[in-house]
């Protein structure tokens, strides 16, 4: 493999595979700038089809890091890990410290946190071998609330910029996956007036959200389809494709999940069909920035954390006002506010 020649290799500082024969440990750990200071980002544990996969992910999330922390004003850099494997399978308190090992050997570069099917238990054991941990009970805690708080203020944002109305009453959005952060917003929707169409894996998830918003649910490839104000991705990544995109119905794509558009050109693409993109990164940065506080020599705050995180609506009005004069993609514009913060570090 000509590593250095990926599509998704971006000048990463540093990638190390790390490994443990004895706790079955396979992870990658990228680190992508620390022009803005130590590299921030979570840890997912996932079966990836192979390593190539894997690399793809932790290479695409570390660089959104990079971006995300900068558009959110944080002293941090981009970094993420990806921990290779089955989690029902894999997973160990042995095997988290061995991971833990591994962050410390980095030597403060990267700062690690839960992540897609790890918790905050899991990182309270990383935490037992490394000081280079954030999102911890006691402190920060869980993320996702936060990040839920700033994917909601981010629709808000899009409706007013996009549709002209000043709050979510009557508005349709098309959930994508109820995890944490995709249930938790909902429940935010739901209270501000929002109809909602759901979908996910998990069915127990689904008839809880049918029950408690009055969503309506649907199967997995139909909520592309369905007709809506917002479609909001709170899933796994590249669900904007050449499949999915001829499909959507909505004016509006805002949602917490990662790396959304499985490749650059969807940007574009997306302002052609005349749909508003809330890129990624900004939108879904209230972990981060709620996990940053704990990272700050400050004692952390959870209303200092909110007060950042309600910074996000003005960030994306900024990104689409700017798009918009320009009469380019939202990605592309936040991605150059992003470098030009990076340049000025």
């Amino acid at each position: 493999m000509a590593f250095f020649d990926l599509v998704d290799f971006d000048n990463h500082e540093q990638v190390v595979f790390c490994s443990d024969e004895k706790t079955g440990l396979k992870a990658i750990i990228a680190v992508h700038s620390t022009a803005l200071g130590p590299a921030a980002g979570g840890c997912r544990f996932w079966d990836y089809a192979n390593d190539e996969e894997a690399l793809t992910d932790v290479l695409r999330l570390s660089r959104g890091m990079t971006y995300k922390n900068a558009m959110a004003g944080l002293k941090l850099g981009g970094g993420k890990a990806v921990i290779v494997g089955n989690p029902k399978a894999l997973k160990s308190n042995e095997l988290f410290e061995a991971f833990g090992r591994a962050v410390n050997n980095i030597g403060g570069r990267y700062y690690t946190a839960e992540d897609v099917n790890i918790t905050t238990a899991d990182m309270a054991v990383v935490n037992q071998v490394t000081d280079y941990v954030a999102g911890l009970d006691g402190k920060s805690g869980n993320p996702a609330p936060f990040t839920a708080l700033g994917t909601f203020l981010g629709i808000k944002a899009a409706v007013k910029f996009k549709l002209g109305k000043d709050d979510l009453t009557g508005i349709k959005v098309a959930v994508q996956g109820l995890g944490s952060v995709g249930y938790d917003l909902c429940a935010k929707l739901h209270a501000a007036g929002a109809q909602l169409v759901v979908t996910d894996i998990n069915h127990e998830t689904l008839n809880k959200a049918a029950e408690a918003f009055g969503a309506k649910v649907v199967e997995l490839d139909e909520i592309y389809s369905q007709d809506v104000d917002v479609f909001s991705p709170c899933a796994l990544g590249a669900s904007i494709n050449d499949n999915t995109i001829d499909q959507l119905k909505a004016s509006i794509i805002a949602g917490c999940a990662n790396n959304q558009l499985a490749a650059s050109k969807h940007d574009q693409i997306l302002k052609d069909k005349g749909i508003l993109y809330a890129p990624d990164y900004v939108i879904n940065a209230g972990g981060i920035i709620n996990v940053s506080l704990e990272i700050y020599p400050e004692p952390y705050c959870a209303d200092e954390a909110t007060k950042i995180v309600e910074k996000i609506y003005d960030t994306l009005m900024t990104v689409f006002v700017k798009a918009d004069a320009e009469n380019k993609p939202t990605g592309i514009v936040a991605d150059e506010m992003a470098r030009e913060i990076i340049a000025n570090a």
